[in-house]
């Protein structure tokens, strides 16, 4: 079943990009702050380096991305199912955070960029889906 949707994808694919593109920056940022303050980035003794942060945000903004397309020609409110989606996906992010083999201050920093990213990424999505 398709329900057409009244928000066009090119909407959706340049504003979820450059949000993307600023969470990838905000996470590297946050990283690099931490990494400054003292926080070791080393998970099971291998470091995360700070580049990682941006180029994983834009990975999994990306996914967060063609979820919203698709839940725009899918489901009659994809503005409510997007975000009670992504908030359960970002609490899940952070249960590895939690596990991790780190100090916990680098957990912390950790499940901060998580956070940031969603606070970034979800409602510029979010504000292109239909209500």
């Amino acid at each position: 079943m398709s329900i057409a949707t009244t928000v066009p994808a090119k909407s959706l694919l340049i504003g979820g990009s450059t949000a993307a593109v600023a969470a990838a920056v905000a996470t590297a940022a946050v990283a690099a702050a931490g990494e400054a303050a003292g926080i070791s980035l080393a998970v099971g003794g291998a470091p995360i380096p700070v580049a990682g942060f941006a180029v994983l945000t834009v990975v999994f903004s990306m996914a967060g991305l063609v979820l919203a397309l698709v839940l725009a020609r899918s489901v009659r409110r994809p503005r409510l199912v997007f975000v009670r989606t992504t908030v359960a996906l970002t609490a899940l992010s952070l249960v590895p955070d939690v596990l991790a083999d780190a100090s916990t201050a680098t957990r912390l920093l950790l499940m901060l960029t998580h956070v940031v990213a969603a606070a970034i990424v979800v409602p510029v999505v979010a504000r292109r889906l239909s209500a």
